[in-house]
C-alpha cells in the first residue's frame, strides 16, 4: 500500500496523456504533484509540453475517486509504489534521460541494486533459444546475477525460468500494469517472480498489454543493468529497440550468434557487425559486466566515509543522482523538484567539498 505521500505522485501518473518527460516537467515548474492539481490553465500553459488539451486533462481529472479506486487495487495486489525522489527508487535507473517518476512493484526491488543483466529475445523462439537461453540465465543467477526481462513469450519466459532455476533472482519489467498477468501462461511463473524478486511497471494498475507500452517499458529494461543479451531477433524485433536504448544508456551489448539460415538470427548478427559482444556462454557476459560494477560498487561503498559522511540531507540527496556521466543543472532541477537557485546553492556547497566538479555549459558530475 503506498504512503500517504505518495498518493499524490500516483494521482498524477493516472492523468491520460502524461508521460515521464512531462511528468518531471510539471514537478520541476510546481515542485510537487499536489500543487499541480491547485495550478491554473494559464500556470499549466508555461510549462514545457503542456498544451491545451492535457491542461484540460489535469484540471478536469476526477482525483478522488480515482486515487481511491488506484489505492484500493493496490491494495488488493500487495503492490506498492516507489517515486524517483525515493531511497528505495533504483539508483542506476536514475542515471538514463527520462526515468519513470513512479514505479509499482509487486514483490521486491532490492534485486535491482545488485549486479543485472537483461535476456531479451523473440517471442517466437526456437527450441534451441530457450534452451540456451535458460542456460545462461541460470549460469549467471548461480554467480549472483540478477536476471531481468520483460515476462514476454519465448526468451524471456525463459530468462526468468532459468534465473529461477540457478536459484538467483530476477524482475520482470512490464508492459502492463503489475495486476495484469500477460501472457495468461505465465500465471504461475509471475508468482515465483514476485517470490523470487520483483514484477514492475510504470503504468497504472489494469493497464493492458497494448502494443505501444512495449517500447516504453524497454528503455526500463536496459537501464536498470549493466549489459543487454540479445538472443533470436528479426530485424524488426522489439529486443532490437532495448538494445538501441542500451547503447544510449551507456550500456554493454552483447548478442547470440545463431543459424544463418534462420530469421531470428538476423538481427543478433546485425548487432554482432555493429560491435556487439558475441556470446557463447556466461562467462562472456561476466568478464565484461563485472569490472565495471565492482567499480560501482567501490565508489558507492565509499559513499559513508570521508567527506560523503559529513553531508547534509539535501547534499546527500543531489550527491546521489550525480555520476560518471555529466549532468545539466535543468536536470536536476526537474528531479529534485526544487527551486534553481536552491539546487545551485546544494551544487556550490558540493563542490567546495571536493566530491563534485562543474563543467562547461553548466554540467555537474562526480569526481
Amino acid at each position: 500500500m503506498a504512503v500517504e505521500d505518495n498518493r499524490y505522485w500516483i494521482a498524477l501518473n493516472l492523468v491520460p496523456g502524461i508521460g515521464s518527460v512531462s511528468y518531471r516537467n510539471l514537478i520541476g515548474v510546481f515542485h510537487g504533484p499536489r500543487q499541480v492539481f491547485k495550478a491554473s490553465p494559464k500556470g499549466l500553459g508555461k510549462v514545457e509540453g503542456i498544451g491545451p488539451k492535457l491542461a484540460e486533462a489535469i484540471l478536469s481529472f476526477p482525483l478522488e475517486k480515482r486515487l481511491r479506486d488506484e489505492l484500493r487495487l493496490m491494495d488488493r495486489y500487495g503492490v506498492s509504489a516507489v517515486t524517483y525522489r525515493e531511497p528505495g527508487y533504483p539508483r542506476i535507473l536514475l542515471e538514463i534521460f527520462d526515468p519513470p517518476p513512479v514505479l509499482y512493484v509487486r514483490g521486491s526491488l532490492e534485486a535491482a541494486g545488485s549486479t543485472a543483466v537483461a535476456i531479451v529475445g523473440s517471442r517466437r523462439a526456437t527450441a534451441q533459444g530457450r534452451a540456451f537461453t535458460e542456460q545462461l540465465a541460470r549460469d549467471l543467477a548461480a554467480q549472483g546475477v540478477t536476471v531481468v526481462s520483460g515476462m514476454a513469450r519465448g526468451i524471456d519466459s525463459a530468462a526468468h525460468r532459468g534465473a529461477l532455476l540457478g536459484g538467483g533472482k530476477t524482475l520482470a519489467v512490464l508492459g502492463c500494469g503489475v495486476d495484469v498477468v500477460y501472457p495468461a501462461e505465465n500465471r504461475g511463473l509471475m508468482r515465483e517472480i514476485v517470490e523470487r524478486g520483483g514484477v514492475i511497471s510504470e503504468f497504472p494498475m489494469g493497464t493492458g498489454p497494448l502494443p505501444g507500452n512495449f517500447p516504453r517499458r524497454n528503455r526500463i529494461i536496459s537501464g536498470l543493468v549493466a549489459g543487454v543479451v540479445v538472443v533470436e531477433a528479426n530485424f524488426r524485433s522489439g529486443s532490437l529497440i532495448t538494445a538501441d536504448y542500451a547503447l544510449e544508456q551507456g550500456r554493454e551489448v552483447f548478442a547470440v550468434p545463431g543459424s544463418v539460415r534462420l530469421p531470428h538470427s538476423r538481427g543478433t548478427h546485425r548487432l554482432i557487425k555493429q560491435g556487439a559482444k558475441l556470446v557463447e556462454r556466461a562467462e562472456d557476459v561476466l568478464e565484461e559486466i563485472l569490472p565495471r560494477w565492482q567499480h560501482r560498487d567501490r565508489k558507492e561503498g565509499n559513499e559513508e566515509i570521508g567527506p560523503v559522511s559529513t553531508l547534509t540531507d539535501e547534499e546527500r540527496f543531489v550527491y546521489g543522482l550525480l555520476g560518471d556521466e555529466p549532468l545539466h543543472i535543468d536536470h536536476l532541477v526537474i528531479r529534485t523538484g526544487w527551486q534553481a537557485n536552491r539546487v545551485s546553492r546544494v551544487l556550490l556547497d558540493l563542490e567546495l567539498t571536493g566530491l563534485i566538479s562543474q563543467l562547461p555549459g553548466k554540467r555537474f558530475v562526480r569526481v
